[in-house]
């Protein structure tokens, strides 16, 4: 299987703003992007001017890095996003936001989707009931989504009970039953990712 071995503090470097790969890390003086905010390589300081090629570029990476998919799956979802009614950047964002791995995250499951990712592919996520171990499974309104019961003891998991855990409003989690819901499918206003997804559809409508 492929998966992105780029250091975390570095791709934050390169997109110039925390993409927040590491969890609580990211929020501390220990971040990378507050000891050294410039783009990684021997000319990261230096001012260069970029291209509307290269804006869209970097929007497109931007979103990548921030979800952490490889260029073949997320042109899929540009490729679906174009196939379904409505905007195709709207289209697409929700789709991503909808996969397993995002929605746990999203839900506070984990405190990055790296180890959502990492949750998900270890089968301690159940979808209706059903163990899903696939971290792009696309989850759709009304899936309740759970811990797995055998999994309930990890230490991980006892930490959640207690929490007050801040979801987006098409979510829904309870940390003491550690079982949660997905209300609606996210409206582009209900993601608060800083993505401006029209530069990733004219990048690859080009």
């Amino acid at each position: 299987m492929a998966r992105k071995i780029e250091p975390d503090c570095r791709q934050c470097r390169r997109e110039g703003r925390k993409l927040f790969l590491k969890g609580e890390r990211c929020t501390t003086k220990k971040c990378a992007m507050e000891r050294r905010p410039v783009v990684p390589g021997q000319h990261g300081a230096s001012r260069k001017k970029v291209t509307e090629y290269g804006l869209q570029l970097r929007e497109k990476q931007k979103a990548k890095r921030m979800y952490g998919i490889l260029e073949k799956q997320f042109r899929k979802y540009y490729e679906e996003a174009v196939r379904m009614k409505g905007v195709t950047g709207d289209n697409m964002l929700s789709l991503i936001e909808r996969r397993l791995d995002n929605v746990v995250y999203r839900m506070g499951i984990g405190a990055s989707r790296a180890e959502c990712r990492q949750i998900v592919n270890h089968g301690q996520i159940c979808v209706n009931g059903k163990t899903v171990s696939i971290a792009s499974y696309i989850v759709k309104a009304g899936d309740v989504i759970s811990i797995k019961e055998n999994k309930r003891e990890l230490q991980m998991f006892k930490d959640l009970k207690g929490m007050r855990l801040v979801t987006p409003k098409w979510v829904e989690f309870d940390p003491e039953t550690l079982t949660g819901k997905v209300l609606s499918n996210p409206q582009r206003e209900d993601i608060d990712s800083d993505i401006k997804e029209q530069l990733i559809v004219e990048f690859y409508s080009r």
